[in-house]
């Protein structure tokens, strides 16, 4: 009887060791390649706006990071969904579900980060109790719930199927956060980009520069959730060797005391 676990074959390796493909490699230096260029064009090419002066050049970072996280949630939601429909259940949609709420929270925070640092030359505070902040604050809460849900659930199905019906729950305030600034008065500026007309009120070097900031941050996205589901493939991996091993060692365990 053997207290150790055993020495991994290489398909047991390969199960194991998170894969990154080549075009996943290639799509994280792209993202780091299209963030570095948002920052320099931002900071160092683009004009001062008219009336925010330099101000603006956070305009090239916040929207962009609060898409990734809008986007990131909704992925969440529809991988929940689909694991929670008989016909496409598994296990592929609870990890890219899983994996993609990290990232969003992630993106979350920052979303409220620079908000706040933009906010505070704008209105004089660090925070106020406006409807699209305090939305936001309720979704970066209502996900960081979800993921302490899926960490206290130790059977995976069970955490998948209740993780699932969390997600979706949460998700409503995606569309609340979005049109906050339409329903309700806000001190928050009405949408730039996204407005009800889509008629963005940007131009130039400017908009080339925000359309840059929402694509390399969505490359980002797409890097950082596709790295944690394999991680998360292989603690999956990793659980389910444990349990396996610590089964076998309490069946050997018993025939040994007859």
């Amino acid at each position: 009887m053997s207290r150790f676990l055993k020495q991994p074959n290489r398909v047991e390796t390969n199960l194991i060791e998170p894969r990154i493909p080549t075009v996943i490699r290639v799509v994280g230096f792209v993202a780091i390649v299209g963030v570095g260029l948002t920052v320099w064009l931002g900071l160092w090419v683009t004009p001062p706006d008219k009336f925010m002066g330099n101000l603006v050049r956070l305009i090239y970072l916040h929207p962009p990071v609060a898409w990734v996280a809008f986007l990131a949630f909704g992925v969440t939601a529809l991988a929940s969904a689909l694991y929670l429909w008989k016909r496409t259940r598994s296990m592929l949609w609870d990890r890219i579900a899983g994996a993609s709420g990290e990232v969003g929270v992630v993106f979350t925070g920052l979303t409220l980060v620079s908000g706040s640092i933009w906010g505070r030359p704008t209105w004089g505070v660090w925070w106020t109790w406006d409807p699209l902040l305090t939305t936001t604050a309720l979704l970066f809460l209502l996900y960081i719930g979800y993921l302490v849900l899926r960490n206290s659930i130790v059977d995976p199905t069970l955490r998948a199927k209740r993780s699932a019906i969390a997600a979706l729950v949460a998700v409503v305030d995606v569309p609340i956060v979005h049109f906050s600034v339409l329903w309700w008065r806000s001190l928050h500026q009405p949408p730039t980009v996204l407005n009800p007309t889509l008629s963005p009120e940007i131009h130039g070097q400017m908009a080339w520069t925000l359309l840059l900031g929402f694509v390399s941050f969505t490359l980002v996205y797409v890097w950082m959730a596709w790295v944690r589901y394999e991680t998360i493939r292989a603690q999956d991996y990793l659980a389910s060797v444990w349990l396996d091993n610590a089964l076998q060692e309490r069946r050997d365990e018993a025939y040994v005391s007859k």
